[in-house]
């Protein structure tokens, strides 16, 4: 009876030690997505774990007239990090810039010192040269 008790105590012990697995799809809560005929858009959604997102986005002329029209947007998105963190990122995404995040989460680049920020704008106020010509060719 010893044996029985202590066999059924270590398989319980493994199976209540195992990770628990959830097989439930998590739901959407909100979801919307317009797509307009002038080519500009907005979309978000929010799941059933806290996850939300949202954007907007238009057409505009490209810098360089060769790449024709580009998607100008800007959006936002949140979530919780597995370490309870919150986490939200505020973004805008063109053809001058780029991806611009921003998010207290988010590493800065430490401030410029002094010294190197006068010489900067010193720099900032010489004329511009002329580039040197290419020595290709000269020995």
């Amino acid at each position: 009876m010893n044996t029985c008790i202590l066999i059924l105590s270590a398989v319980l012990a493994v199976v209540s030690a195992r990770p628990q697995v959830k097989d439930e799809p998590i739901p959407i809560i909100s979801y919307v997505n317009n797509l307009n005929p002038d080519g500009s858009y907005q979309w978000s959604y929010e799941t059933g774990n806290g996850i939300k997102a949202d954007e907007t986005g238009s057409l505009k002329k490209a810098i360089n007239p060769e790449d024709g029209n580009v998607v100008v947007a800007q959006g936002q998105f949140s979530y919780t990090a597995p370490d309870g963190t919150p986490i939200q990122v505020q973004y805008v995404a063109d053809d001058e810039q780029g991806f611009v995040p921003q998010g207290a989460h988010l590493p800065t680049p430490p401030p410029i010192p002094a010294a190197i920020q006068r010489a900067l704008d010193y720099l900032a106020t010489l004329p511009s040269t002329p580039e040197t010509p290419s020595r290709q060719g000269r020995r």
